[in-house]
C-alpha cells in the first residue's frame, strides 16, 4: 500500500533524528533534492489533471518558471503517476553548460511509442540538439516533457512559481519549530533571490548551523 504524503512527511521528520535524539539540520539537501519534499500544485492542478492535460496533447509539453521554483520536484512527482498512465518515462537530467545528448545516447536509444522522454533542464541544449531531440522523438513516435526557464515552443503543460506562503509553508514542513528569525531569513532570502525558493532554502540551512552552533 502506498504511503500518504503526510506518511511519508512524518517518517522524513523522524529520520531526521541522529541515533543520540540531536536533530539534523531539517534544510539538508537530502530532505529539499526533488522527490524529498512534495510538490505544491497550483489552485485547480493535481498530478492527475497535469497527466489528462498532457495526454490531451498528445504527451508533449513543457513545465516552464523561474530558477527554483519547483520544476525538477513537480517532475519528480508526475514520474510515478505518468507510469500509471501507461507510458514509460525517460528521465534525463542536464546541467549546466551541457548543450548536446552525448552522453545519453544510449539511454535515447530506448525511446519507443510508449516512451514519454522526460528533460529536465532543456534549455542548457544548442539549437540543433532541440530540433534532432524534437525530431527522433516524432520519428520514434515517443512523448517528450520538457523543463525550461522560458518557453521553448512545446505545448505549455503547467507553469511554477513560488509565492511567500507557499514558502512559508514550505519553511514549516521541513522545520515545524521554526522560529521569527527562520521566517525573516525566508523573507529576505526570496526577495534577495527573485523569489528562487531553492536558494532561500540554502540560506536557511547556513542559519541553521550557526543557530547549532551559538
Amino acid at each position: 500500500m502506498n504511503d500518504s504524503p503526510a506518511d511519508s512527511h512524518d517518517r522524513a521528520r523522524q529520520s531526521q533524528a541522529t541515533g543520540d535524539g540531536i536533530p539534523t539540520n531539517p534544510f539538508a539537501s537530502r530532505y529539499i533534492r526533488p522527490g524529498a519534499l512534495p510538490y505544491h500544485f497550483q489552485q485547480g492542478e493535481d498530478a492527475a489533471t497535469l497527466i489528462a492535460r498532457l495526454q490531451a496533447l498528445g504527451w508533449w509539453g513543457q513545465i516552464t518558471g523561474p530558477h527554483g521554483t519547483g520544476k525538477s520536484t513537480l517532475v519528480a512527482a508526475l514520474l510515478p503517476k505518468i507510469e500509471r498512465a501507461c507510458r514509460r518515462p525517460l528521465l534525463i537530467t542536464l546541467h549546466d553548460g551541457e548543450r548536446s545528448l552525448v552522453a545519453h545516447r544510449r539511454r535515447l536509444a530506448r525511446c519507443d511509442a510508449v516512451t514519454l522522454l522526460v528533460i529536465d533542464g532543456y534549455e542548457q541544449l544548442s539549437p540543433w540538439n532541440r530540433f534532432w531531440l524534437r525530431r527522433a522523438c516524432r520519428q520514434r513516435k515517443c512523448g517528450l516533457l520538457v523543463t525550461a526557464h522560458k518557453p521553448v515552443g512545446l505545448p505549455t503543460l503547467t507553469k511554477t512559481a513560488v509565492d511567500a506562503a507557499l514558502a512559508r509553508n514550505v519553511l514549516y514542513e521541513l522545520h515545524p519549530a521554526a522560529t521569527a528569525e527562520h521566517e525573516a531569513v525566508l523573507s529576505r532570502s526570496l526577495l534577495a533571490h527573485s523569489s528562487n525558493l531553492r536558494e532561500a532554502l540554502f540560506d536557511l540551512y547556513d542559519l541553521e548551523e550557526l543557530r547549532r552552533r551559538r
